[in-house]
């Protein structure tokens, strides 16, 4: 079904009358301030080298740390200097981040860098150098726990989202800041109208959701890149772990040395509330932005890759749908990378199309961004489509249903129910690379089942899922299921280092530099990959949670149980000619962690089905599997096995 969008809100009639407002109450100094409703956008016309650049320290109303003082974050600040010598007041782009000492960010993992006053000399990433001369404010907020910050990291808990809440508070003169970390002389945010902005990437667009969660007044958009929207799906999937360690690690990672002295308490609880049985608790409920969705006000700009294997896009698919179950106003884009930033992407689209969401939602220029297609999604390395809405119109949940086939373990996908089984062995050696290459012939390690060479396009966009009933033989068993477009493709190469992209040494410039902070960033290039088939949609869970999906328990050998594995949201064609098949299998290797025994599982075909997204419905499901159509020789090329580096969001 079509989600539902708030885009409508702001037709040709609505702005004129805003317009009028906004002539009737604002000065014309501030009407001007950033640019000209004629213009429709902001121009560079303030000096990035004048630019104001100071340092304060919000009071969170926190002691994380439990030294008996509440903790204060640090607060860069670079602003325009000339609106608020006129008595102007600009809104503010943020950007709260654990990342700004301890490992960089962006491509080129800049930090931030000072002067001998303490004052930001490097703000990293572009934000500053392109948006401060257009009459933004750009603020970079330190995690408590993190850089110049007191308090403690606690990964996504009320630490981490109310230390960057508060300085919207404080930006909307709702909280307290001081202009050094310990003392009394008080910083007011004269120079604003509290109109916020928060965008980041991965741990950074994961606080600007929770942020948003929290119904904060004064943040009006947020543009979360590959973020996280409930913690508990970043470790575990339906009981299944994703990783060998808990966010202790995490924590402990981006944790300046001070905060590393202290906040030993803070680290224990994580361990204590995230036990390794993948149980959902209290600590894992307190990081589920999903559920405060109906508290959003803010538009949402989502970004993701949809080959990322580190924030997956199961994060985004549960987000968006909640977010348009309470009318949250939004806009996506989909790419074929990795965890990668679009400005190393699709740099060029990608600035002006910030650009004018900013102007739209922080300064109230009817540019038409709002009037745009919702989604554009990347069908093959930079190539672009576009959907008016996402998922399109049309899109319904149809049920496709494995049959047996000629040889065990590989079968057909169709929208009829057949009776039979099919069995496989867990094997932890193997991964959805290895199944894939073996679709078209019998291995012991998988069931694959696989449509008939379609005679028309099919495109899947949306949230699948697969429901399956497996009889274990032995107490612990863990799941994947798999969607592969079976055919030959050129794909952006998502496995590889650079997860789609390869960093070139050419530089282009956005905004403008000073000496100490170069808008001048490395070029970047698709990377890309002949393959055989191509996963679209992944997911994984432990069966042991089957009656409970909060809480796993022992299998019962030989007996049979029902389980539904939510699969990772997606935007895929399989072209004519190629093939959708499902597989089912035990251990992902390196995406998720082996159950503690090797079971063989009996998949009873008749009680498992897959629901998947279709443009069209069953209907055109049916129109591209009827009729003959020449098969594809079957290859086995395909990207290289998921990287076992330890990933951090």
């Amino acid at each position: 079904m079509p989600t539902r969008t708030r885009f409508t809100i702001w037709r040709p009639l609505a702005t004129a009358a805003v317009t009028l407002l906004l002539a009737a109450f604002l000065t014309p100094a501030t009407a001007s301030a950033a640019g000209t409703a004629r213009t429709r956008e902001s121009l560079p016309r303030y000096s990035y080298a004048d630019a104001v650049r100071e340092a304060v320290w919000v009071d969170t109303g926190l002691d994380g740390d439990g030294d008996g003082r509440t903790d204060r974050v640090a607060v860069d600040i670079v602003r325009p200097r000339e609106p608020a010598a006129q008595g102007r007041k600009v809104p503010v782009i943020m950007d709260a981040s654990p990342y700004y000492s301890c490992c960089g960010r962006g491509n080129e993992s800049q930090k931030k860098t000072y002067d001998a006053d303490g004052h930001v000399v490097q703000m990293p990433l572009f934000y500053d150098n392109y948006f401060v001369p257009r009459g933004y404010a750009v603020v970079g907020v330190d995690l408590a726990g993190t850089n110049r910050s007191d308090g403690c990291v606690d990964v996504g808990g009320r630490s981490d989202v109310l230390s960057a809440k508060a300085v919207v508070d404080w930006l909307n003169g709702r909280a307290r800041a001081y202009t050094t970390r310990t003392g009394t002389e008080r910083a007011r945010a004269h120079w604003t109208d509290g109109r916020t902005g928060m965008i980041g990437k991965s741990w950074d667009g994961t606080i600007a959701n929770g942020v948003a969660a929290t119904g904060v007044r004064g943040l009006r958009t947020i543009v979360p890149i590959s973020a996280i929207s409930s913690w508990y799906d970043y470790y575990f999937q339906q009981g299944a772990p994703l990783y060998d360690s808990g966010p202790e690690w995490l924590s402990d990672y981006v944790d300046s040395p001070e905060a590393r002295a202290r906040c030993a308490a803070v680290q224990q609880r994580l361990v204590d509330g995230a036990p390794r049985t993948g149980d959902l608790t209290a600590l894992w409920a307190e990081r589920d932005y999903v559920k405060d969705a109906a508290k959003v006000r803010a538009s949402v700009f989502l970004v993701h890759g949809m080959q990322d294997l580190n924030v997956r896009t199961k994060h985004l698919g549960q987000w968006w749908d909640a977010l348009a179950d309470h009318g949250v106003r939004r806009k996506i884009w989909l790419s074929q990378t990795g965890h990668v930033d679009p400005f190393d992407f699709r740099r060029a689209a990608w600035v002006d199309t910030l650009h004018r969401w900013f102007d739209h939602e922080l300064l109230g220029y009817d540019n038409g961004v709002d009037r745009e297609p919702v989604a554009d999604v990347e069908r093959h390395p930079d190539q672009w489509v576009t959907s008016a809405t996402w998922p399109p119109r049309g899109t319904t949940a149809t049920t496709l249903r494995p049959a047996p086939g000629g040889e065990a373990g590989v079968g057909t996908l169709g929208l009829r129910r057949a009776p039979g089984t099919e069995t496989f062995t867990d094997d932890p050696a193997l991964d959805e690379t290895d199944w894939a290459a073996h679709l078209d012939r019998s291995t012991p390690e998988k069931a694959g089942f696989l449509t008939a060479p379609l005679t028309r396009d099919l495109r899947l966009a949306g949230s699948p899922s697969v429901t399956v009933t497996a009889t274990p033989t032995t107490a612990t068993a863990h799941l994947s299921a798999v969607l592969v477009d079976v055919g030959p493709d050129t794909i952006r190469d998502y496995a590889a280092s650079g997860e789609g992209i390869t960093t070139l040494t050419d530089r282009t410039c956005w905004g403008a530099s000073t000496p100490g902070d170069s808008a001048c960033f490395k070029e970047a290039a698709a990377k890309t990959v002949d393959v055989g088939a191509t996963v679209v949609s992944r997911g994984w869970a432990d069966l042991g949670t089957s009656a409970d999906p909060g809480h796993g328990v022992p299998l019962t050998p030989g007996r049979a149980y029902t389980l539904t594995v939510d699969l990772a949201a997606t935007d895929h064609v399989v072209p004519k000619g190629h093939r959708l098949a499902l597989i089912v299998a035990g251990t992902d290797r390196d995406l998720i962690d082996p159950p503690a025994d090797r079971p063989t599982l009996t998949l009873d075909l008749a009680r498992t089905s897959a629901r998947v997204p279709l443009v069209g419905g069953p209907a055109a499901f049916a129109r591209a599997t009827s009729g003959k159509h020449p098969a594809v020789p079957f290859a086995s090329t395909g990207v290289a096995e998921p990287r076992t580096a330890a990933r951090v969001p």
